[in-house]
């Protein structure tokens, strides 16, 4: 039966994952990006001055609702995770140095499709029945599409409960644990016997930490992430950038490695990997699998946002793909590239390839800190995806009654995931990941002439009152 479920699930999943699922995102941010002139390029600048100069402005949200900074904190808590570490140490591994200028193109492409989400999501949201703004996909299908498209909204919330789980949430614990375990089997402070306990342990202390945020409500989610993302990703940063340096010598050559290994992988590889198209592949799936551009799972904590511009908080969706895959992404593939780490072309890899590349250049002593980095990643990770879990079942059920049973079951899952071996549990909840992509770009497809109005409107100084007509409906 194992076996059979194993196999049905890897045939969708190439699927999902594949040409098609490829194409479609990409042609959909392409379209996107070509009906409102390449926004993401053309502003740029100004998405930047945007959400900047918003995040340090200190602001208190009305009515229980996030302010626009905690909403792109909680977004980016759920986007910045190990894929970013792991999932491009795996698209370097089986796509070459050239996969990573293919992600790159993705995220230029992807911009313009979050801004899209996130537009649509505020636009098209509605107060919960506890007063709090509430939207996503499910929402701007409902509403943008109407009646006859029900059924596609509800699929998209089927899908995003049947993923939480996985993606969000026992994988994510199982990286905590293996990252605590190899820090401190390392510095020899534990015995391989104790690992089980210590994994339970580990596990009862993350899911009651899950539970306290997420059962706190959107204030207290907003809060614990507009503390935890900045914190994490200075962190990374920090010793990613100051990795480059010592390694300076070698990014002139790294730099073309990617270029040029996005033609001719088999020149940088060895003749591991000789297609282009693999390399392609694995660029733009691992790049959209990190930025969740076309999923539209970041637009449901932007719908939180205290704001009734549309438009100025879709700048934050430009911005958020751009931190994400052009920042933390390209950081982590020269840790990686500039390194000296040895690559195992050919081969699956994952965190444990960028922490080589860390303690081949520092020390071992850097893998305390690597440690603290993929503990706050994940955790992020974790509460982000809590909130899209609670808002797909609450939409689903078409019921507030049964967030707060679904979030104490979310979190008692993390016992789950740091005690047991996942296996098909993580390719399972890759697979829904991906059906979560079809409902959305079906839908983004269909209501890009609604951004494109309403990006022209905000631009032209009508976009004032442009969440209005539907932020106010009952």
């Amino acid at each position: 039966m194992i076996e059979w479920i194993a196999a049905v699930n890897s045939a969708v999943n190439n699927f999902i994952w594949g040409v098609p699922a490829m194409v479609c995102i990409l042609g959909v941010g392409l379209l996107l990006s070509v009906r409102t002139g390449f926004l993401q390029i053309r502003k740029f600048p100004y998405a930047i001055r945007t959400t900047i100069g918003r995040m340090f402005r200190k602001k208190d949200a009305a009515d229980g609702a996030m302010t626009p900074f905690q909403a792109v904190c909680t977004a980016l808590a759920a986007t910045v995770g190990t894929g970013n570490i792991a999932g491009v140490a795996g698209a370097i591994a089986i796509g070459g140095p050239g996969a990573v200028f293919w992600m790159w193109c993705s995220a230029v492409l992807g911009m313009c499709t979050k801004f899209a989400e996130v537009t649509l999501a505020v636009h098209f949201r509605e107060r919960s029945a506890g007063g709090n703004w509430t939207g996503g996909p499910m929402y701007y299908i409902k509403n943008g599409l109407g009646k006859r498209w029900q059924w596609l909204a509800a699929l998209y919330s089927l899908f995003g409960v049947l993923t939480v789980f996985g993606t969000g949430n026992a994988t994510q614990v199982n990286t905590i644990v293996t990252s605590i375990d190899t820090a401190l089997l390392q510095y020899g402070l534990i015995s391989q016997g104790f690992l089980p306990t210590l994994n339970l342990i580990v596990g009862i202390c993350v899911a009651m930490m899950v539970a306290m945020v997420l059962l706190g409500g959107i204030k207290r989610i907003g809060s614990v992430a507009e503390k935890l993302v900045p914190f994490m990703a200075l962190l990374y940063v920090v010793l990613a950038l100051g990795l480059v340096v010592l390694r300076i010598d070698r990014l002139p050559g790294v730099l073309a490695s990617i270029v040029a290994g996005a033609f001719q992988p088999q020149a940088f590889t060895g003749g591991v990997v000789g297609s282009i198209f693999l390399s392609l592949k694995k660029g733009v799936s691992r790049g959209i699998f990190s930025n969740e551009a076309g999923l539209g799972t970041g637009s449901i904590a932007h719908a939180c946002a205290d704001t009734r511009k549309p438009v100025k908080q879709g700048m934050f969706g430009i911005f958020e793909v751009f931190a994400d895959t052009i920042v933390i992404c390209t950081l982590t593939a020269l840790v990686i590239l500039c390194s000296g780490a040895p690559i195992p072309y050919g081969v699956e890899a994952g965190a444990e390839l960028t922490i080589s590349g860390f303690t081949t250049t520092y020390g071992s002593w850097v893998s305390l800190f690597t440690m603290v980095a993929l503990c706050c990643f994940a955790f992020s990770t974790i509460i982000g995806w809590g909130l899209y879990g609670s808002t797909c079942i609450s939409f689903l059920c078409r019921s507030e009654k049964v967030v707060r049973p679904f979030l104490v079951v979310y979190s008692f899952v993390a016992i789950l995931g740091a005690t047991m071996d996942l296996g098909l549990l993580w390719s399972i909840a890759d697979t829904f990941n991906g059906l979560m992509s079809i409902p959305n770009l079906i839908a983004l497809l269909l209501l890009s002439g609604t951004v494109v109005r309403l990006t022209k409107e905000y631009f032209a100084g009508e976009g004032k009152t442009g969440a209005a007509t539907a932020v106010d409906r009952p």
